[in-house]
């Protein structure tokens, strides 16, 4: 039995989870979970993840007695540092004095920037100042140039050292990049070049480039 179950779609943020297994050097297997009616869903699925979501993270722990307990995680950025914590000798952990740029900008990505860039697409983006200050990430543009700041003077999140927060920023920046949600500044894409070089990037990316060819063929 695998150690991990991911119920995942390749034309989604499962992607970001299977990064981090690989990264990770993880032992799992894989269900895909179609778009369609909440009833087509894998039962096991929606008891792990009652919204339905993908990706869903389900760590089969054995604990001293021998016993199998399932350990359910959901959201990306939380999959990412889980992992890392749970394969501690694959490197993905930040140092002490790593920790305050590693969880600032993890979250500042999962939260305000996605939120600023899902606004845009969505043309949510308001210039009242009362609304900007309701939104929690003051405006897209302000986002955006935050993020760009954090990447001006360094290589990864945390300066010269990858993390399992590279995993998750470096996807939506690679995302943004590639599909222009993002404006395509030096900094973005000198990061996004920089991570699809890793090894465990190039193989999760293959194995759901490849599920989607097979869907399509």
């Amino acid at each position: 039995m695998a150690d991990y179950t991911l119920y995942t779609n390749p034309m989604s943020r499962g992607r970001i989870a299977r990064w981090a297994l690989h990264e990770a050097g993880a032992h799992y297997g894989q269900v895909i979970v179609e778009y369609g009616p909440r009833e087509s869903k894998p039962e096991a699925f929606l008891k792990a993840n009652p919204m339905g979501k993908v990706p869903t993270l389900v760590h089969h722990h054995a604990s001293a007695d021998g016993r199998i307990h399932d350990h359910v995680v959901t959201e990306c950025a939380a999959i990412c540092h889980y992992l890392a914590e749970m394969h501690p000798d694959a490197g993905l952990l930040p140092e002490a004095n790593e920790k305050a740029d590693y969880f600032r900008y993890l979250f500042f990505v999962a939260g305000p920037l996605e939120q600023a860039s899902i606004s845009q697409r969505m043309g949510w983006s308001s210039d009242d100042p009362q609304a900007r200050r309701m939104l929690g990430f003051g405006s897209f543009e302000l986002a955006v140039d935050t993020l760009e700041t954090m990447l001006a003077d360094r290589d990864y999140v945390c300066g010269e050292r990858f993390t399992a927060a590279d995993v998750y920023v470096g996807s939506q920046v690679i995302w943004g990049v590639d599909f222009e949600t993002l404006p395509r500044r030096d900094a973005f894409i000198a990061y996004a070049d920089l991570l699809k070089q890793r090894a465990a990037y190039r193989m999760a990316d293959r194995i759901d480039e490849d599920l989607i060819a097979e869907r399509n063929a």
